[in-house]
């Protein structure tokens, strides 16, 4: 036998793990970490919808723009490996992961872009402006505002909350009532409330920016606060974002100098404002520099013209009287000299460009995670993977012997090659990631036993061990591919149409899914094909290739009983209909919206205790519920439910639950906020998925097969969905997007031993050409019952691993998928293949076989194998099939089949026989 091919596969197996173990060694200089979700680590996620003004459309610039400004924002903050990208054509998602303050980092992203021009000068008020007229900057907004406050005459443009250490703890808000929060309307001991006077707004510069009026480059890490005139009502500020143009607003490079210049254009309106006010700095400065006696440089006395953002100073660039003696004409635009760098230039730019359109947002969804809740989950998620990878190898060990070691290694390699695609193509670990990635071990290993379940099958026909692993293998890799495929398309669908959380659970076993076929097919028959030629190779016993075809109760009349199948199948999805039509769903706030919080405490807490807390913290009418284990009345985890809060409202919610239930950091913390449109919007997405999912599964199950095969597989799936959503709904459990994505691979894991099955009878129709088609059937899941019961087990394992070690999610993902995996094993052989007999059997050509063969009235294995002995004298033999198909035709009992097995037989002993005499 020849072992170079796959000496040359186990070589180049080898140097990929070498390569995989580069990877993961830290100090090796391709050392390549792993990205943990902002639910393995805490975080904040968002999803935001812009919201046009009225009477204009919102185009896809506005939300390139829009996202553009708000990652300029996230860079300021300082986040490691934000992740920003709009979704649909609306909506834009912002994950940061381990940031500190997630309340403060949601006021900052969502804010609305609002662009402000100011005469500087001219503007600034109070201690802001000395006597001279220049700048003057406050280091403390602090003490800015508290010599204002005799100012106030019972009014403030806004308020800011401070406390005992003077450091900013809310505001600016618009009423008074919102800076105080859920103090009761009532200052705490210590604090300080101030207001900002009538006609008047803080307006900021520093962190990030390059120059600030007053200071010049801001020392890194430090702000600066001024007061300017507000009253719009006298058109101050002099200018908005509504008076530039989009057109021509750009960055560019000046044609005599070649230094960076941001370009400006104007409405008409703006142009002639423009002119105006520069005009009025021009006339300005030279009458400051005139009364100054005309000496020394005359740029000290030019006056500015702020740029503001979201009232931040993003530039101040001045009107150079000597130039432009009588201000600078707007209607060819105008132009920002002086900017340090390209850069600079381009952000300005961006600064003037998203002014000129702004675009408010509205939050759809936010998740705040706590860094100690992240550390938990990712405990947890790490306990389930490793389970269920040594319950599916002992599984594979105890049943299949030497075989299974080898799928051992095989899932070892499989394991090894999954972690080197998570680190070079940069997937984002997540929680559900997680599940995907624990599930994926039951893909590879399902991918195993439907070759080893065949090499059985062959060595039991008589062939030695390395001829039967040579058969499992050509006539499994169909079945693997066909049925790894619709895993594939579900996954494919999820990833489409789902949240961002389900995204990472469908892209991981997706990526499973393929590195499994690869390690199944190329891994496990390299390594089994090097070892061929050893004596101890071929015996079957030790080899786990030896043993009978399946215990003789599982040898009953599938297909001639189905209406007993039907009937309790049928009883089963009534009771799971009646439940969702009286009980209803219980469906989460992902789609209904609102607020859910869950918490988990140091220690163990009465229920009544945190009810009790959560009424004084304005929470009383929430739903209030305890989670995970408990020891009387008292829980370590807590979910709070209640109405949609405001982002305030949750942030205030947060540090009141800190305060009542932790110790500092320690309080283990998660808000999720949904809006209820977004709600909507998840349950049409959901319901689209499964649609889309089972018309592809049929497409698809049409083209391999054929049309007929592909309504019971419809009928098998609707079957496992209705009842997996009736057992929710009977045990009143939420249903989550995590609900969802289990929902939808069942779909594919429900089809896969359909598909072992279909495969079989598709295979058996031509070898059993007298045969009735309900011979054929039975026969057939006589074959495949035992894969299909083991496929089923071994995807069940890993499963398990999840309900027993994994999180609140996890387990709640995983309860689904045992519920649909358990019905999709019931559908499969009880429901699928009957339904495509009863189907089958009623073509003209299947008709008269069963009329022929008077087998309409036999119901058991030996009435079947007893009618097949009659009728075999007067069989013809059936034209073989390449690959000699003695386990099916043995097992099967079929008079045509079995004699073409005889005859192969003779055939085959006929050509080891010598040939003549050696002379």
């Amino acid at each position: 036998m020849n072992r170079k091919p796959h000496l040359i596969l186990v070589a180049l197996l080898a140097a990929a793990l070498v390569g995989v173990a580069l990877l993961a060694v830290p100090s090796s200089p391709f050392h390549k970490g792993t990205t943990l979700g902002l639910d393995l680590q805490g975080g904040l996620e968002v999803t935001l919808q812009a919201v046009p003004p009225v009477g204009r459309a919102l185009t896809k610039e506005d939300l390139d723009r829009s996202l553009a400004i708000m990652r300029d924002r996230v860079d300021r903050l300082g986040v490691a490996e934000p992740e920003l990208r709009t979704q649909g054509d609306n909506q834009i998602v912002i994950d940061l992961p381990g940031i500190k303050n997630p309340g403060d980092a949601a006021k900052i992203i969502g804010k609305t872009a609002k662009l402000e021009l100011f005469d500087l000068e001219a503007d600034l008020t109070g201690p802001s402006i000395d006597a001279q007229g220049f700048a003057n900057a406050s280091d403390s907004l602090f003490s800015l505002l508290a010599g204002q406050q005799s100012k106030l005459e019972g009014k403030a443009t806004s308020w800011y909350l401070f406390d005992k250490k003077k450091k900013l703890v809310a505001g600016p808000v618009a009423k008074r009532a919102g800076a105080l929060g859920k103090h009761d309307g009532k200052v705490p001991a210590g604090f300080r409330l101030f207001g900002v006077p009538p006609k008047a707004v803080v307006v900021g510069c520093g962190i990030g920016e390059v120059v600030c009026p007053g200071v010049g480059v801001p020392p890194p890490g430090k702000n600066f606060f001024y007061l300017f005139k507000f009253t719009p009502e006298k058109g101050i500020p002099e200018m908005t974002g509504e008076d530039l143009k989009l057109s021509g607003t750009r960055a560019d490079f000046d044609t005599q100098s070649n230094e960076p210049i941001v370009l400006m254009q104007f409405t008409n309106k703006g142009a002639k404002q423009f002119a105006t006010i520069t005009a009025r700095e021009a006339q300005r400065g030279v009458a400051k520099f005139n009364f100054s006696g005309g000496q020394g440089d005359y740029r000290d006395y030019v006056q500015h013209f702020a740029i503001v953002l979201d009232r931040e100073i993003k530039s101040f660039p001045s009107i150079d009287f000597k130039d432009y003696p009588n201000g600078i004409g707007g209607s060819n635009g105008a132009q920002i000299t002086g900017i340090g760098s390209i850069k600079e230039a381009k952000d300005l730019a961006l600064v003037l460009q998203t002014g000129a359109l702004p675009v408010e947002f509205k939050t759809l969804q936010r998740t705040d995670i706590s860094a100690s809740l992240g550390k938990d989950s990712l405990q947890e998620a790490k306990k389930a993977a490793l389970a269920g990878l040594i319950v599916v190898a002992l599984f594979l060990l105890l049943f299949y012997r030497f075989l299974g070691l080898v799928a051992v290694i095989g899932l070892a390699i499989y394991s090894a090659f999954l972690y080197a695609a998570i680190m070079l193509f940069g997937v984002t670990l997540t929680l559900p990631g997680f599940a995907g990635l624990v599930l994926t071990l039951g893909v590879a290993a399902d991918a195993n036993v439907v070759v080893f379940e065949r090499i059985k099958e062959e060595s039991r026909a008589g062939k030695s061990v390395r001829a039967a692993i040579a058969a499992g293998y050509g006539k499994g890799f169909h079945t693997i591919i066909d049925a790894n495929v619709v895993t594939a398309i579900t996954a494919l669908v999820l990833f489409a149409v789902a949240t961002a959380g389900v995204k990472g659970f469908a892209l991981m076993l997706l990526i499973g899914t393929a590195i499994s076929l690869l390690t199944a097919i190329a891994a496990t028959r390299a390594i089994l094909g090097l070892l061929a030629g050893f004596a101890w190779f071929d015996n079957p016993r030790f080899m786990g290739a030896s043993g009978q075809q399946g215990a003789k109760w599982l040898q009953i009349d599938f297909a001639g009983k189905r209406r007993l199948w039907f009937a309790i199948a049928s009883a089963i999805v009534l009771l799971s209909a009646g439940s969702v039509a009286f009980k209803h769903l219980n469906l989460g706030i992902d789609f209904k919206g609102g607020t859910q919080v869950s918490f988990q405490t140091p220690k163990a807490v009465d229920l009544q205790t945190v009810r009790d807390q959560a009424a004084r913290i304005g929470q009383g009418n929430a739903q209030i519920q305890g989670t995970g284990p408990a020891t009387g009345d008292s829980y370590r985890g807590f979910q709070i439910r209640t109405e949609s809060l405001a982002p305030d409202e949750q942030t205030a919610l947060s540090r009141d639950l800190t305060q009542s239930f932790g110790q500092g950091d320690d309080l283990s913390i998660s808000i999720k906020n949904v809006s209820a449109s977004f709600g909507s919007q998840i349950a049409k997405s959901a319901l689209f998925a499964v649609i889309f999912s089972l018309l592809m599964i049929v497409l698809y199950i049409a083209i391999r097969f054929e049309f007929k095969f592909a309504l019971p597989v419809i009928v098998a799936l609707l079957h496992d969905v209705i009842i997996t959503v009736g057992i929710y709904a009977l045990l009143g459990r939420e249903v989550t997007t995590s609900t969802v994505a289990a929902v939808l691979t069942v779909l594919g894991f429900s089809i896969y031993d359909t598909i072992i099955i279909f495969d079989r009878i598709r295979e058996n129709i031509p070898l059993m050409r007298r045969a009735s088609f309900r011979v054929i059937t039975n026969v057939s899941l006589w074959e495949t019952i035992r894969r299909s019961l083991a496929t089923t087990f071994i995807t069940l394992l890993p499963i398990l691993s999840l309900l027993l070690f994994g999180g609140e999610t996890l387990k709640d993902f995983a309860f689904a998928l045992m519920i649909g995996i358990a019905s999709g094993a019931y559908s499969s052989i009880f429901i699928a293949a009957p339904l495509l007999c009863w189907w089958k059997e009623r073509e003209p050509e299947y008709a008269r076989r069963k009329d022929a063969h008077g087998l309409d009235g036999v119901t058991s294995v030996g009435g079947v194998l007893e009618a097949a002995e009659e009728l075999a004298a007067d069989q013809p033999t059936p034209e073989i099939l390449p690959g000699p198909p003695q386990a099916l035709l043995e097992q099967a009992g079929d008079v045509a089949a079995g004699a073409a097995s005889k005859r192969e037989r003779r055939r085959q002993r006929r050509s080891s026989r010598p040939h003549g005499r050696a002379r």
